[in-house]
């Protein structure tokens, strides 16, 4: 179903909302409904019926000033779903007007959602808020990550000017799981201080929630977060019900290898499967 208001200004206000059901043997998209600059394609099953994927498009291909983008995912009692980009997020730079994204995210009973976006671009200049709110029956799974570049860094560009708001809310049954909430000013000390992001211009943050992690499996995740020992940019640590594992470097694909290392060892425990990767990651 699509919600034809027009657009009042060149500022996009985009909303889209998915809810993913169990049906017999398989997950299906059980209802879409989007406004303005936002879509899903259609439901895809590399993995079989169990498991729905999907793709999140936002055509535009980047957010700039006064934008604000609302993304709903519901996956009801029973229900598997991956949900992915196809390319980068990229924060282009405002002089005044704040952009935003509202990510809401709710998991029902036996029910599992995994949101492996790719990378998220903060341009020199840009003004971003970021808030992710995810809500867990008391046998729910999530696994969700965020890369954050800094930047466009590939081209020489450092961000010296601008503001990142990030806020995190995760709760299982209603009740706070993790709460995160930063800022970052462009220029700032902290982002060369050896406490902030010593100089480095990606970071990265990997959230397993709503399920114990025995020590073994925790001794097997750090030993993934080992093979960046050398700059020791990563690191994995448990609280319960809860598994949190963050990146720092100056590299997009070391931090993927890391976090995609990570999904795979994690997912068949966690979700009774093994990794089955995007094919959107592929081309």
């Amino acid at each position: 179903m699509v919600v034809s208001e027009p657009l009042q200004s060149c500022e996009w206000r985009a909303e889209l909302m998915l809810r993913f059901a169990c049906r017999g043997a398989g997950t299906v998209l059980a209802a879409r409904h989007h406004r303005g600059p936002l879509a899903f394609q259609k439901p895809l099953y590399p993995e079989g019926a169990d498991v729905c994927h999907g793709i999140v498009l936002h055509p535009p291909g980047g957010i700039a000033g006064g934008d604000h983008l609302v993304i709903s995912a519901e996956a009801q009692p029973g229900a598997r779903v991956l949900l992915t980009t196809p390319g980068a997020a990229k924060w282009y730079r405002s002089k005044h007007l704040p952009a935003s994204q509202h990510l809401h995210i709710s998991v029902g009973g036996g029910a599992a959602l995994e949101w492996l976006p790719r990378e998220t671009i903060v341009f020199d200049g840009a003004r971003a808020e970021m808030t992710t709110e995810v809500s867990l029956a008391a046998d729910a799974c999530f696994v969700g990550w965020e890369m954050l570049c800094l930047g466009r860094s590939a081209a020489g560009e450092r961000f010296c000017r601008g503001r990142l708001q990030l806020a995190t809310r995760i709760a299982i049954d209603g009740r706070p799981l993790w709460l995160e909430r930063g800022f970052v000013d462009g220029g700032s000390p902290l982002l060369d201080s050896p406490v902030g992001f010593a100089g480095h211009a990606i970071a990265g943050t990997l959230l397993a929630a709503g399920r114990d992690i025995a020590p073994a499996l925790l001794m097997q995740a750090r030993d993934c977060a080992a093979n960046e020992a050398p700059a020791r940019t990563a690191g994995v640590t448990v609280l319960p019900r809860l598994l949190l594992a963050r990146y720092l470097g100056d590299s997009v694909e070391r931090g993927y290898a890391f976090f995609t290392q990570l999904w795979r060892l994690l997912r068949p425990v966690l979700l009774g499967r093994e990794a089955c990767p995007p094919r959107i990651w592929s081309t």
